[in-house]
């Protein structure tokens, strides 16, 4: 797609991955921008039923460019403390994200399953562009971190909204105050990975196309469901359930996984309708 970000669509799996492995994927504006036009071109792509997201060459990603720090030491780049703050007034989504956080939470707003695969490093804002993800395939010896207190920061790419119901509050306030690197085994333990692998992209890929086997509308309802999990009350998800139960009886799509499974045969889906999505709101696009 560019030189920052590469799309590889094959039997309805989204194989991406980024591709900045001279600087271990680190984030600069050109991998942002690659991540939000790669995410948006996802939302709406006709085939899509699972997306597994990786990083080529040594690490998933290292974080946040170091020339942004450099230039945050030199003062020539400030937050406008005290101001209102750029980060504060810049044009947001609908979501709520501004430019930084919707490089991250467009992966989570894609309609199918995101499966992070993830190896070598995750730190800082790579560490919170894996918690956007559905699912998090994880390499047993990554080393993974909340890495923004070493640089004397906060996260500020989404990663407080993501890892609320991940792990218990103290767990979150630990990894967050003391920036200590963890390891693939350590983040399964506290429910930060799904599973721990010994090739993540392999076994990423291989439930991916699992999960493109199964009834793209189903998996598509399954996805509006869980994500209303998180924040929908309990009145509205089980209204939600109705509904969404009730557009899926009869349809076509489900009529063909029943008579395949009572066939025992592969069944034969129809993709999906998607909408085009929306132009985003940045002036940077």
């Amino acid at each position: 797609m560019n030189d920052r970000v590469s799309v590889d669509i094959q039997d309805g799996v989204a194989d991406v991955r980024l591709i900045r492995t001279d600087k271990m994927n680190a984030l600069d504006n050109a991998m942002f921008e690659a991540l939000i036009q790669t995410g948006e071109r996802l939302k709406g792509e006709k085939g899509v039923r699972a997306v597994v997201l990786s990083g080529d060459g040594r690490a998933f990603c290292a974080g946040l460019d170091t020339s942004n720090f450099s230039a945050m030491a030199s003062g020539e780049r400030k937050g406008g403390a005290g101001t209102g703050g750029g980060l504060v007034t810049a044009k947001r989504t609908a979501g709520g994200s501004n430019h930084a956080q919707h490089a991250v939470m467009v992966w989570r707003e894609i309609p199918v399953p995101v499966i992070a695969a993830v190896h070598g490093v995750a730190y800082g804002g790579g560490y919170q562009l894996q918690l956007s993800a559905d699912m998090r395939f994880v390499a047993r010896d990554a080393k993974l971190s909340v890495f923004e207190i070493r640089w004397g920061l906060v996260p500020d790419m989404a990663g407080m909204a993501l890892l609320r119901g991940l792990v218990r509050d103290d767990v979150a306030r630990d990894l967050t105050y003391s920036g200590r690197i963890f390891s693939g085994e350590e983040a399964l333990a506290m429910g930060l990975a799904t599973r721990v692998c010994d090739d993540p992209r392999a076994e990423a890929l291989e439930y991916a196309r699992e999960v493109a086997s199964k009834n793209p509308d189903a998996i598509r309802a399954a996805k509006r469901l869980l994500n209303l999990m998180q924040e929908g009350s309990q009145q509205e998800i089980l209204e939600e359930e109705s509904r969404e139960q009730t557009l899926l009886i009869g349809s076509a799509n489900q009529v063909e996984a029943v008579n395949a499974n009572m066939g025992k045969r592969a069944p034969n889906f129809t993709d999906a309708d998607v909408e085009k999505p929306a132009p985003l709101p940045f002036a940077a696009r």
